[in-house]
């Protein structure tokens, strides 16, 4: 028999049962889609941190309060705790490079901010002039915080549109009066809207200079310190820069902790790959039930076929040629079966991507292949035994059963 005899056998077989053709295309299918949609979730968690990390600015050193021992940084080090302090003078010292374009100190913490009659409880941020340009944030209305001396405690702020949007309306907002905490503030300017960064919402937060933060918050300690290296290629010798220059001040110890974008960025997409290829492996698992229910169906279907087995045996046909009359229908209901998951699949990513439009949904090419390929191979394997065993039946035996 040509190829083209062998595949026409096999779809009219599919076609002459089309209820059992339907239930093994649904196993299928579903095997498939499962295997899509979890390795797309998984994928879209990771681009979505690293798209985080990267809003954070670029080329940035972070540097922490507290010594980690974990070598290539801890990224539960950016939240957290604070041991041990570092100051405004600290700040201002690691600035004094030729490989340092820009340091923002931090100082983070949550206050009410109210304006006529109206308050909310929003995060505050205490940073300096330098900070805007780090995240690369815009402006929609006014000025960012002025060009000063960090230690300054200057009475104005930044809102973000939220804040903005629920103190004042659609009034005006620049040069007005807000409280924050138990201190006032002028408003000279408003945030374009910027959405969730870190997990912080930062169209509903306020920002003040640095000093006025401390002496909000009563602390002299900062948060972090986000130094920016005029290159890549100049990071690790602003490392060392930051590391000694910190070492110097408080006396010989290492006590901060000092990061890369990179190296956090890095360990969270070793975890997130890990944890995408572990979730696809549990959806492939379907995929091997959907093979145990074709064997089962095949296996049936070996025993209703008992007569047309043996009158292709009596006509001439090898054990060889009847194993591939089998596997090729086995093979091409596990591929109309991964066509229809691929479709399956495709849909509830972009329901998911609907619904959710902040996670970046997306199946990598691996996946698909991978996806058709674990199909394939499992229709084919699993259909081996039924092909074989149909095969193995005597032509007059089988022509008797009649």
């Amino acid at each position: 028999m040509r190829v083209e005899d062998v595949t026409r056998y096999a779809l009219g077989s599919l076609n002459g049962a089309r209820s059992r053709t339907a239930l093994m295309l649904l196993a299928m299918s579903i095997g498939v889609a499962a295997v899509l949609v979890l390795t797309s979730l998984g994928e879209a968690a990771r681009r979505y941190v690293s798209g985080e990390f990267a809003a954070l600015g670029t080329n940035l050193v972070i540097v922490i309060p507290g010594k980690s021992e974990t070598a290539g940084g801890d990224p539960m080090m950016l939240i957290g705790a604070t041991p041990r302090p570092l100051t405004l003078d600290d700040a201002q010292a690691v600035a004094h490079s030729s490989l340092v374009r820009r340091v923002a100190p931090l100082v983070i913490g949550s206050a009410g901010v109210s304006h006529g009659g109206l308050e909310r409880d929003v995060p505050v941020m205490g940073s300096t002039a330098e900070y805007l340009n780090i995240r690369h944030w815009d402006l929609a209305l006014g000025r960012f915080l002025p060009q000063a001396e960090a230690g300054r405690a200057m009475p104005v702020c930044v809102l973000g549109q939220t804040l903005r949007k629920e103190l004042f309306g659609n009034g005006p907002v620049l040069g007005e009066w807000v409280r924050i905490g138990d201190r006032r503030f002028r408003v000279i300017g408003v945030l374009a809207s910027v959405g969730t960064s870190m997990g912080v919402d930062v169209d509903d937060m306020a920002i003040v200079p640095v000093a006025s933060a401390q002496r909000l918050f009563n602390t002299e300690s900062l948060f972090r310190v986000l130094v920016e290296a005029r290159s890549r290629e100049a990071i690790p010798r602003v490392i060392d820069f930051v590391t000694d220059t910190l070492r110097e001040r408080h006396q010989g110890e290492e006590d901060v902790t000092v990061i890369t974008q990179d190296a956090v960025l890095a360990t969270f997409d070793k975890v997130l790959q890990a944890l995408t290829l572990t979730v696809a492996g549990i959806a492939a698992i379907s995929l091997g039930v959907a093979g145990i229910l074709i064997m089962n169906v095949m296996l049936v279907a070996v025993a209703q076929r008992t007569t047309e087995i043996g009158l292709l045996k009596t006509l001439g046909a090898p054990r060889r040629q009847i194993v591939g009359l089998f596997l090729t229908e086995a093979g091409l209901l596990s591929l109309l079966g991964a066509g229809l998951g691929l479709v399956i699949g495709q849909s509830g990513n972009w329901l998911i991507g609907y619904f959710y439009p902040a996670l970046p949904m997306g199946t990598p090419l691996w996946a698909f292949l991978a996806a058709v390929g674990v199909a394939l191979g499992t229709g084919l394997l699993f259909s081996l035994l039924p092909a074989r065993r149909a095969a193995r039946l005597d032509p007059v035996q089988a022509l008797a059963r009649r």
